[in-house]
């Protein structure tokens, strides 16, 4: 009779769980649009920190309203927070959420960098 072999160790470590893989996949969904990546770069680069939306309406060649329009959908997907302040909103990165969404596709270095 033939011994059955396994074909090679399995690379899965710690599978993603359902409820993390649509929460993470929303927020990556959030991420495929050109304007919004835009957004991200700029609030990164952002001396402060932060941005006025009324500073991001220029630089993106869009209205205000598709700016903020663009800005709810990072917001929904915990990428960003806004503060009003009087008339304007002022942006900011959530920078944990992003590690977090980075984490998610690099789990080998966050293993090597607990251990």
């Amino acid at each position: 009779m033939e011994q059955e072999v396994e074909c090679c160790p399995s690379g899965l470590s710690v599978p993603l769980a359902s409820d993390d893989a649509a929460e993470l996949a929303r927020a990556f969904d959030a991420l495929g649009d050109p304007v919004r990546l835009r957004l991200l770069s700029m609030l990164a680069a952002a001396p402060s920190g932060e941005i006025c939306v009324c500073d991001l309406v220029g630089p993106l060649g869009r209205t205000q309203g598709t700016v903020s329009h663009h800005l709810k959908v990072l917001g929904e997907a915990g990428l960003v927070h806004g503060e009003r302040r009087g008339k304007w909103v002022w942006y900011s990165l959530d920078r944990d959420r992003l590690a977090a969404l980075r984490d998610a596709i690099e789990p080998a270095r966050v293993a090597s960098e607990a251990g």
